[in-house]
């Protein structure tokens, strides 16, 4: 006799194993900054090869093509492909499309706290903006950090706005993914949380590594933080925003106050 359909085994969940976990874990960062810190650390490589670290550069926000009506389709084609990821993490953290919704405000980004998220944010990026320009300052005179500039971007009518996105899509793609997503994931792979929060701060410093020692550490300590006011507050929005601050404010003002 045939087991009843209702009673028959069921196979997992989807995502639910170990195994899907991790597969998670490196598809998302395989597509995104898992990527990037493997070029991070190929650009660091290739720097010291050369010579001292100080006399190498690091350039973000570079133009994509000399006319500049193809620059600025790049740049937006670029930025727009970049979020793919956080819709991607969005999606496996939801385990649905219909459940997308419900996932952000779980893991708060959303807008239902406006004025604590703007707020948290606001003191986050003047610590963490304080601490960038002496990590910074400190790491150019020890001869461990590159010259960066934030906006190799030629003066037009666009640049402002550009760059203004690009901030947007940086503070998404690391907060969600590296925030909301892997730290979810590895704590459910069993991880414990020190590890998971060591673990996370140390992969957002290792794709800053092509812009020095100094930058890397930086990020490591920003990685820290924002893990754990995330663990402690369940809320994303106000790193977002903190991060969004940190890089509007880099890519338009800090070539004039760093020199």
């Amino acid at each position: 006799m045939s087991t009843p359909a209702h009673l028959a085994p069921r196979p997992p969940a989807f995502g639910s194993t170990r195994a899907d976990l991790w597969v998670q874990v490196l598809l998302v960062l395989g597509v995104s900054l898992g990527a990037s810190a493997l070029y991070a650390v190929l650009s660091l490589a290739e720097h010291l090869a050369r010579g001292p670290l100080s006399e190498a550069q690091a350039t973000m926000n570079p133009p994509l093509s000399r006319q500049p009506l193809f620059d600025l389709l790049r740049q937006l084609t670029g930025i727009a492909l970049d979020l793919v990821p956080v819709l991607l993490a969005l999606y496996l953290l939801a385990g649905s499309a219909g459940a997308l919704g419900t996932v952000r405000r779980r893991i708060g980004l959303d807008t239902r706290m406006p004025l604590p998220d703007l707020g948290l944010g606001t003191v986050l990026f003047l610590l963490m903006g304080l601490g960038t320009l002496v990590l910074y300052g400190a790491g150019r005179a020890l001869g461990v950090t590159a010259e960066v500039t934030t906006s190799g971007l030629a003066q037009h009518w666009w640049t402002v706005p550009v760059l203004l996105l690009s901030a947007v899509r940086h503070a998404l793609l690391e907060e969600v993914v590296v925030v909301a997503f892997l730290t979810d994931r590895l704590t459910r792979i069993g991880w414990s949380w020190p590890v998971v929060l060591v673990v996370t701060a140390l992969f957002r410093g290792s794709y800053h590594l092509y812009q020095g020692i100094g930058p890397f550490l930086g990020n490591v300590v920003m990685g820290l933080v924002f893990a754990e006011l995330y663990r402690r507050t369940g809320r994303v929005m106000p790193l977002v925003l903190a991060h969004f601050l940190l890089d509007a404010v880099g890519f338009l003002g800090a070539a004039r106050l760093l020199g």
